[in-house]
This record gives structure tokens, C-alpha cells and sequence, in this order.
């Protein structure tokens, strides 16, 4: 169980002062700006790649199959080892964790950018999942132990969520920037100087955490944990590729099993890795839910609009970059004024509000013509999406960690940060998936005899496959390999806006009883 400071505790170990009751000086937001590093470089992390994996293609020829890997084995290994980093930071420390992390992250890091294969790049990017669990849990607990005031810590925990909406938000715009007058792997390369700043400044900013009463890390619990992630997502992806097979199968069985393990192992531990108590609460549970599908439904449509701006409009990943600012805009719009709203509205109806105008930037994403070109509609329709993800973000995470006991804060920041990149990662793969295989069904038909294997190959295997040896494929084929892709689009449009649109019900129906941010109701 996390030890939290609260207004109770008449002494913060480790921190060194009695318990404040004064509100965060200047310190504590120059901290607080710190912390922001490590989580916009996260938020930068999951989606920089997405204007990066064409020219990535060029030269590593992935398959379809590990160009989804290397986009994915990111998110996963992060949703895998959080909660274990989380409970980790107690007790070795949150500020050494996040430290020791952050370097490793700008190691594995530099390993990516040099990948000389395709195997080699989701090894780094696995690596990078696990280096990055101990930054997230580390950011948003040591909030909790230097804001005090409830509502200057609604307010810094919104801002933390933001600048993470913000990283994902500015990835491709980043991406396209770097990828004009430098390599893919410079892609990688931008976390090395931010770890820099991180690794003189928290030391001078940020107080040190770990609690004295922790129990042991039980290690049985984190194999369980990992056994009950991993298989799941991988058997979740076989099934979009192949259908029910044996392998998918034995997969979500072996997930299934561990979840079941899992559970029962927390139940009967004194000092559980997960406190499942935490699942009483029904605005806990509720409000992972809304962040867990949205983030599936964001993160699937980010990877396919960034491939449409280059593989179909045709652009550079310079100016596909500059075409996903305003979605960037309009998702840190809805992070500044969604709280303020929150403030008089209460949080389900702005949360629903939002999620409703997601949905249409879901149908027109699913309108678009796969026999023209339409750039404004697909930047219009995808700006609508982030409004929502802006939204849920700034409101989500405060609904989560505000909801639980302060001593539990720890266990749920934990939660709140595993659900969003188990849900970018859940995004990528079942709508990437959805995408890849109405793309090969609509592709199949179209191909004649005669065309030369290689060429084939390409077609079948993806549109960034085909685009890679664009001046070999006749003309005629490259448009239909690009009409196949935007119908694939379209379909995933069209499942992650009846997602989107029951998020907003379900909004309305369970939360609509919390009043204010800072003012929950368990």
C-alpha cells in the first residue's frame, strides 16, 4: 500500500517539514515543471513514429505485422510494468526511481536510433516501455507530496495529464520536423537532451519519497501481472490478423489464467502489488473505462490520419506534420478549459459533451472518399477526436486519483496511467488490425495475374509496403492500394466512433453524481 502525505499526517518522511499548510510556492511549480519533461517525452514517445514509419520502412522492411510491433511493444511493456514500478518507487525511492529511469530511457533510446534491423527496433522499443513505467508513476505521485491544497493539486494533476495528451498530440508534429533535414532515428534521438535537463534539475526541484512501512515487492504478483497482459494483447492481435486460431487461443487462455492468478493473489496478500478495493469505488472504475476506450479510439485513428496525410495525400512528413497542428491545438484547448468548465458543469455532461463531438470527427473520418483526396475533412473530422482526448485527459485522471483514499493515491495513480497506454496500444493494435485486414480483403481482388512477385508481396502486405517501391507499381495499382487503405480507415472510423458515442452515455449514466474536480463522491 502507497504511503501518501495528506492533512492528517503530522510529519512527511523523507521530505524533511512539517506538514504544510500553506499553499505550493514557487518551488513546487518550478518542480512541477520539471516533471512535465519526462511525461511530454512519453506522450512524445507513443506517437512520434507515426510520420517516422514510412521512411522507416524504406529501410528496414518491416512486415506489417512488425511495423505494428514496433509501434506497439512500446505501449505494452509500459502497461506491463507500471503498477510494478509504481509500488517499486515507494521503496527505493520516487525521485532516484524516476532518475535512474529516465537514464535508462535516453540509453534505449540511442539503441533505437541506430537499429540496423526490424527485430532490433522493437527489442529498443520493448526497452523503452520498460524504462518509461518508472517515469510515469514517479511524475504523478511526487505531485502528491508537493501540493497539499486540493485545488492547486486538481490543478497540477491536471496540467500533468495535459502535458502527456500534449506529447502524444505533438508527435507527428515533431516527427515531421525532424524527419525533413535528419533520419528516422532522430525520431529517438530528442529524448537524450530532455533526459539531460531532467537528470541536473530534479535533484534541485523535486523532494525525494519512499515509505518507510512498505512491505516487500512480491515478484510472483509481477510475473502474474505480465501474464496477464501480454498474452491478452498478443492473442487480441492474432485474432484482428487470423481469426480464431490455436495460437490465439492459447494465448488469450494463458491471459485469462494469469488475470484469474493475479486476482486471487491480491486478495490474500497483506501488501498487494494492485489494491483491488480500489475497484469499489464506481467513478474509479467508470472513469478508467472512459480513459482505457478512448485512448483505443485516439490513438487507432492517430496512426491511420498520419499514414493517410503522406501515403495518400502524398505529403512530406514535414507538411503532414504541420497538418496535425490543429487536432494539437484544439486537444490543449480542451485540456485548459475543460477543468475550468468542470468547475460549474458537472464533470459527466462536460465529459460527455466532448465525447459527442469526438463521435462526429469519427463519422467524418468515416465519410471520406477513398476515390479523392480530402486533407480538410480528415484534419477537421480528426480535431473533433482530440478535442475529446484533450478532455478526458485533463478530466479522467483527476476523477481517478481524486476518487481514491489519499493512502490509496499511489495504487490508483498506477491504474490511471497503465489503462491510457494499454489503451494506445490496444488503439493501435485492434484498429490498426481492423485497417491492415479490410486493406488486404479490398487489395486481393484488384491485383492481376502477371505482376511480379516482389510487387505482389508489397500490395498485399500493406499500402507503406507498396509505397516503399511506389516507382515499380503501375499506377493504377498504387490508387487502388491507396482506396483500399482509406476504406480500412473508414471502418475503423466507424468502430471507434460507436465506441466513442457509448463512452458519452456511460458518462452521463455513472458520474454524473461527482459535483467538482477536488469534490468526489465515493
Amino acid at each position: 500500500m502507497s504511503y501518501q502525505c495528506d492533512v492528517n499526517t503530522p510529519f512527511c518522511p523523507d521530505i524533511g517539514s512539517e506538514r504544510p499548510d500553506n499553499k505550493a510556492g514557487l518551488k513546487e511549480w518550478a518542480g512541477l515543471a520539471v516533471l512535465a519533461l519526462p511525461t511530454i517525452l512519453l506522450g512524445l514517445d507513443v506517437t512520434i513514429l507515426y510520420l517516422a514509419l514510412p521512411a522507416l520502412a524504406v529501410e528496414l522492411q518491416p512486415s506489417s505485422t512488425q511495423a505494428l510491433w514496433i509501434m506497439d511493444a512500446y505501449g505494452f511493456m509500459i502497461a506491463g510494468f507500471l503498477i510494478t514500478m509504481g509500488t517499486l518507487g515507494d521503496r527505493v525511492g520516487r525521485r532516484r526511481l524516476l532518475m535512474i529511469g529516465a537514464f535508462a530511457f535516453a540509453v534505449a533510446s540511442v539503441f533505437a536510433a541506430y537499429a540496423p534491423n526490424a527485430e532490433w527496433l522493437i527489442v529498443a522499443r520493448a526497452a523503452l516501455g520498460i524504462a518509461g513505467a518508472t517515469l510515469m508513476p514517479s511524475t504523478l505521485a511526487l505531485i502528491s507530496n508537493m501540493f497539499f491544497d486540493l485545488r492547486q493539486r486538481a490543478l497540477a494533476i491536471g496540467i500533468w495529464a495535459t502535458m502527456f495528451a500534449l506529447g502524444m498530440a505533438l508527435g507527428p508534429v515533431v516527427g515531421g520536423l525532424l524527419l525533413e533535414p535528419f533520419w528516422w532515428g532522430a525520431a529517438f534521438l530528442i529524448a537524450v537532451p530532455i533526459v539531460a535537463v531532467l537528470l541536473v534539475a530534479a535533484p534541485l526541484l523535486l523532494p525525494e519519497y519512499r515509505d518507510p512501512h512498505a512491505g516487500r515487492l512480491d515478484l510472483l504478483s509481477v510475473l502474474l501481472l505480465l501474464m496477464a497482459i501480454l498474452p491478452s494483447i498478443y492473442g487480441i492481435k492474432e485474432f484482428s490478423k487470423a481469426g480464431v486460431t490455436p495460437l490465439v487461443l492459447l494465448t488469450l487462455s494463458i491471459g485469462i489464467s494469469g488475470t484469474m492468478c493475479f486476482i486471487h493473489r491480491q486478495k490474500i496478500l497483506p501488501d498487494p502489488l494492485l489494491d483491488l478495493q480500489l475497484f469499489s469505488s464506481k467513478t474509479f472504475t467508470v472513469a478508467l473505462v472512459i480513459l482505457l476506450v478512448g485512448l483505443v479510439g485516439v490513438a487507432g485513428m492517430m496512426l491511420l490520419v498520419t499514414q493517410y496525410l503522406q501515403l495518400v495525400a502524398g505529403y512530406t512528413p514535414l507538411i503532414a506534420g504541420l497538418w496535425m497542428g490543429p487536432p494539437a491545438l484544439m486537444m490543449v484547448l480542451a485540456g485548459i478549459f475543460a477543468p475550468l468548465f468542470a468547475r460549474r458543469i458537472r464533470p459527466a455532461f462536460v465529459i460527455a459533451a466532448a465525447l459527442m463531438l469526438s463521435s462526429i470527427g469519427c463519422g467524418l473520418l468515416a465519410q471520406v472518399d477513398p476515390l479523392s483526396v480530402q486533407v480538410l475533412q480528415v484534419v477537421i473530422g480528426f480535431s473533433l477526436v482530440y478535442l475529446g482526448l484533450g478532455t478526458i485527459a485533463a478530466l479522467g485522471t483527476d476523477l481517478v486519483v481524486g476518487t481514491a483514499p489519499p493512502e490509496k493515491a499511489g495504487s490508483a495513480s498506477s491504474m490511471s496511467e497503465m489503462v491510457q497506454e494499454l489503451g494506445v496500444a490496444l488503439g493501435v493494435a485492434l484498429l490498426g488490425s481492423l485497417a491492415t485486414l479490410l486493406y488486404r480483403v479490398q487489395i486481393a481482388s484488384a491485383i492481376p495475374d502477371g505482376v511480379p512477385d516482389d510487387i505482389s508481396r508489397a500490395l498485399g502486405e500493406s499500402l507503406w509496403a507498396t509505397t516503399s517501391i511506389a516507382e515499380r507499381v503501375p499506377l493504377e495499382l498504387l490508387e487502388q492500394a491507396q482506396s483500399a487503405f482509406t476504406q480500412g480507415m473508414n471502418a475503423a472510423a466507424t468502430v471507434g466512433g460507436v465506441a466513442i458515442m457509448a463512452l458519452a452515455f456511460l458518462s452521463v449514466a455513472s458520474l454524473r453524481h461527482v459535483r467538482v474536480i477536488g469534490d468526489h463522491e465515493h
